[in-house]
């Protein structure tokens, strides 16, 4: 029996394209000139029937994989890191590794928010967890010239927050603080919020007491939405003591 290819995935994902909903994704996505997204391609097949897909191919091996993030079409690398995901949540240490690295090596191609979002704590910070290189990996990509590298150490830490680890994630939140680009306004605040809620609000409220002032608008109201209203506009307001020790 001959092993699976990249190039029936694509095969695969082609038989399912739909134009209109590629037009809506190429909208949604901001492909446009100049917009985070731009030039991306897209074949118009949802989530739901990418991870449907890719249960025919769980054993792609890990070369045929890699092509397949290469490819121009974003279905093509989102279901390439889906079936990275799944691989390593069941792979030995050495493919482990080897699913890490090739990540890693890849970034470039890892270039949209839902790309990242769907695999960056299932591999980097599955990897990374308990790992003595850890703390100097996540720096190296939060202080990275590529946003998607920054949102790949941003959300990396929610494998350490759902663990009820925040120290890493408070930690980037800070280098990331004064971030330009609004994807890293909203990813650092999503974390902190998930620190509230997973691990200590407690945690989460003396970092916002000690920089919430200076925290761009949308890092804020991510932060905060799980807060009462009458907190949430005491912040807002900028009606919360800081604590400026």
């Amino acid at each position: 029996m001959s092993l699976a290819t990249y190039q029936q995935v694509i095969e695969a994902l082609q038989l399912l394209s739909n134009s209109e909903k590629a037009k809506n994704s190429t909208r949604f996505f901001k492909t446009g000139k100049g917009q985070y997204g731009e030039g991306d391609v897209f074949m118009g097949v949802t989530m739901p029937e990418q991870r449907q897909l890719i249960k025919g191919f769980y054993h792609l091996p890990l070369p045929e994989i890699i092509h397949l993030l290469q490819q121009p079409e974003h279905e093509c690398r989102m279901c390439a890191l889906l079936l990275m995901v799944v691989q390593y949540k069941k792979a030995n240490a050495e493919l482990q590794q080897s699913i890490y690295q090739a990540y890693l090596q890849n970034t470039r191609r890892i270039n949209n928010w839902d790309l990242v979002d769907a695999s960056a704590e299932h591999i980097v910070g599955a990897w990374l967890n308990g790992r003595k290189e850890k703390r100097t990996v996540l720096e190296q990509l939060a202080r990275s010239d590529n946003l998607w590298e920054r949102r790949i150490a941003m959300l990396s830490t929610f494998y350490d927050i759902k663990k009820g680890q925040s120290a890493d994630a408070l930690h980037l939140a800070k280098l990331l603080l004064h971030d330009s680009q609004d994807l890293m306004h909203k990813a650092v605040g999503w974390m902190l919020r998930e620190i509230g809620k997973r691990c200590s609000i407690s945690e989460e409220e003396a970092f916002l007491r000690k920089h919430y002032l200076q925290m761009p608008g949308t890092m804020l109201r991510y932060a905060i939405e799980h807060f009462p209203e009458t907190k949430r506009q005491a912040y807002l307001t900028g009606k919360i003591a800081p604590d400026e020790n």
